[in-house]
């Protein structure tokens, strides 16, 4: 074959495995068998391997997976990435139409698109002129990373659009999953290998698109649906939603088809339950209904909060349930000494993972469910929520279920377990100076980045620690010298060396990190704020009774009585003393702008939550509380805004519900322009 009809052959194949491509994964209609496909496939790589000048970067073949990468670059999203408000009941779905109607001022029921709510990961793709140039994570919403070659591995999303006429620039975006089959392919691959099985289809879809060498992520099988518009150039937006799925369907890529259009929320909620009905036989997961005001033009005029957009909600399905066998109940002891009993169970799959353990809340939350050791239990997960004991199958119950006690004495020290009146906690009295749990809880709490700020000393470091007996207060971590560190297992004297560094560099702190670090029962970091304000210095909140504790704004009774007793131990105080003998020291604030910044925040709370864009929520504290404000860690009446960053949660939701103003970061930049040079 001369190489003009060899040129024509390859210009051939491609056309035709294109074809069958997109009539495969997004016709669901494929026109020739696996075994016709994969001939075609391998003509093709067989004259690129003869002429590698004939093989183009969009050549089918190319989805194999390209060179490893040392790691992701930054992309800047056009249009940013919004997350979603989520609806958990019919009422909080009406509540959202209602919302929808009086914003709009509208008399007539709202059209809205349903869709299935996919359990994988948000991307975006970006084609030119119909080509696919790059592909994102949603990452923070504003900037992701550019996973383009891993996302070229994925068979279902074209790399030249279909039609004329294509637009300038055309921003897709979609969630990239793995279907149950190919979790299923994966896990027996992996154990014929010996190695370990993907624990559900989101964690291997996630991890497969984070990898570096995508080659990997070809291996995975992943797969995607298209759903959404960010930048679009050259070309008229579609306009409805609806229209939408259709256009980009008509362009290769690939659209759920289970969408569809829902007049007001009644029809949605009907939607939501025959696609509950419909889950468990769908060849993916998912984990709700996503719906969205329908005509684009109206979702313009609504808008959007600082996260969420307000034409959009995604309706969740409860949380899943399986019932098992509870083998036994042990109780953990935390850092304030409260016990929490934590049902052992025989292993069982739910909401994604194998679960072997899950709370019981409390002893009172034990006798309310009649929970016995040998009872067959049902388990509920959510999301990422800790599984708990739901409730007891009672007809299953077997003779000798054993009924469960609260401890006389801690599991850990044997010191007598109390629980004072009115209180569900019951809790070790050994405290810091006896109980080894408390001990080592409490120096993961002591060493964290809100406290302390020791970098290099985890959790798991703590934990070596403490086994090792080097230390077991607060004060040892003071003590520890490099070659003592450096003989622990996996631990180099560089790795300790630097240890030591920022544990000397943590010792010029703050009062209010410092009081926040000892872990007093019912001490924030607002409430250690407001005592490092109060009392200026250690020695005066030392001495300080009870009663003048109290006498605070804002310190209640309980926290009063918690600071109180803290500082009459002498155990306590002891511990103290021996960190402020090593040189734990809380040097004055540099001159701040206090004696020159006009206090033009003074009188007013604010609530911060979420990731901010331009600094950490510690750093926008400092600086609004120099202009006068109280930054308090709950969302209140009284509170004058939340300020709201990406990934904001339950605050969000309290803040809209008692119609407290939500700031963005634009909002944050105008509270503190007083500060700006």
């Amino acid at each position: 074959m001369s190489f003009a009809k060899t040129k024509a052959r390859v210009k051939a194949l491609h056309k035709a495995l294109n074809e069958h491509n997109h009539r495969y994964y997004v016709l669901d209609d494929p026109s020739v068998s696996d075994a016709q496909y994969d001939e075609l496939f391998h003509e093709l790589r067989n004259i690129e391997e003869e002429y590698p000048e004939l093989l183009t970067e969009d050549s089918p073949t190319q989805r194999v997976g390209s060179a490893p990468l040392e790691s992701f670059d930054s992309v800047v999203h056009a249009v940013p990435m919004l997350s979603l408000g989520n609806a958990f009941s019919p009422e909080d779905l009406a509540d959202f139409d209602r919302q929808v109607i009086e914003r709009l001022d509208s008399p007539e029921q709202i059209t809205y698109v349903a869709e299935p709510k996919l359990d994988g990961l948000a991307v975006s793709l970006r084609y030119e002129n119909g080509k696919f140039i790059q592909g994102a994570t949603r990452g923070d919403g504003a900037t992701g990373e550019n996973v383009t070659a891993n996302l070229k591995t994925i068979p279902s999303i074209p790399l030249n659009l279909r039609g004329k006429n294509l637009p300038e620039v055309l921003e897709v975006r979609g969630e990239v999953f793995m279907s149950h089959a190919a979790f299923k392919a994966n896990n027996e691959r992996l154990e014929a290998n010996g190695q370990k099985l993907f624990v559900n289809p989101r964690n291997a879809a996630a991890g497969g698109l984070r990898q570096l060498d995508s080659k990997k992520t070809a291996e995975r099988q992943l797969s995607i649906y298209c759903y959404g518009l960010g930048e679009l150039r050259g070309a008229s937006e579609p306009a409805t939603q609806f229209d939408m799925f259709a256009w980009l369907k008509s362009l290769g890529l690939p659209t759920n088809g289970e969408v569809a259009r829902c007049q007001g929320h009644d029809a949605c909620y009907r939607y939501y339950e025959a696609l509950g009905k419909k889950r468990s036989t769908l060849p993916y997961d998912i984990d709700g209904v996503v719906f969205k005001v329908d005509e684009l033009r109206l979702q313009r005029e609504l808008g959007q909060r600082s996260r969420a957009p307000r034409w959009a909600i995604a309706q969740k399905f409860p949380a899943e349930e399986v019932t098992t066998k509870l083998d036994s109940i042990d109780w953990q002891v935390g850092r304030t000494g409260a016990l929490t009993p934590v049902a052992r169970l025989e292993p069982v799959f739910v909401g994604g993972v194998t679960v072997t353990n899950a709370t019981l809340h409390n002893i009172d939350e034990i006798e309310r469910k009649d929970v016995r050791v040998g009872d067959t239990v049902v388990v509920r997960r959510a999301g990422d929520v800790i599984p708990e004991v739901a409730r007891v199958v009672l007809d299953e119950r077997k003779k000798g279920a054993r009924k469960v006690a609260l401890p006389a004495k801690c599991p850990v020290c044997e010191s007598a377990v109390a629980r004072a009146d009115g209180d569900v906690v019951a809790r070790c009295t050994g405290g810091l100076g006896r109980c080894g749990a408390q001990q080592r809880e409490g120096i993961k709490h002591f060493a964290s980045r809100r406290a302390m700020d020791i970098d290099g000393l985890g959790d798991k470091l703590v934990d070596q620690l403490t086994d090792a007996g080097l230390v077991t207060t607060y004060a040892d971590v003071f003590t520890l010298e490099v070659d003592a560190v450096a003989e622990l297992p996996r631990l180099a004297k560089k790795s300790a060396q630097n240890l030591i560094n920022s544990i000397n560099a943590s010792k010029q702190t703050t009062l209010a990190r410092f009081i926040f670090a000892l872990g007093i029962r019912e001490v924030g970091e607002t409430t250690a704020g407001l005592l490092a304000d109060k009392f200026k210095t250690l020695d005066a909140l030392i001495q300080a009774d009870e009663v003048s504790l109290q006498g605070l704004k804002d310190v209640g009774p309980v926290a009063a009585a918690s600071v109180a007793e803290f500082f009459s131990h002498g155990n306590n105080l002891e511990i103290v003393n021996s960190m402020i003998a090593a040189g734990v020291a809380f040097p004055p604030p540099a001159e701040q702008a206090s004696t020159d910044v006009e206090q033009t925040l003074d009188g007013h709370t604010y609530v911060l939550t979420g990731t901010l864009a331009e600094m950490t929520r510690d750093e926008a504290k400092a600086l609004l509380q120099q202009l006068g404000a109280k930054v308090s860690g709950s969302v209140s009446k009284k509170t004058t805004a939340l300020i709201a960053g990406e990934k904001a949660g339950s605050k969000l939701t309290k803040a809209e519900s008692l119609g407290v103003p939500v700031l963005d970061d634009a909002g944050l930049k105008e509270l503190l322009r007083p500060l700006s040079p």
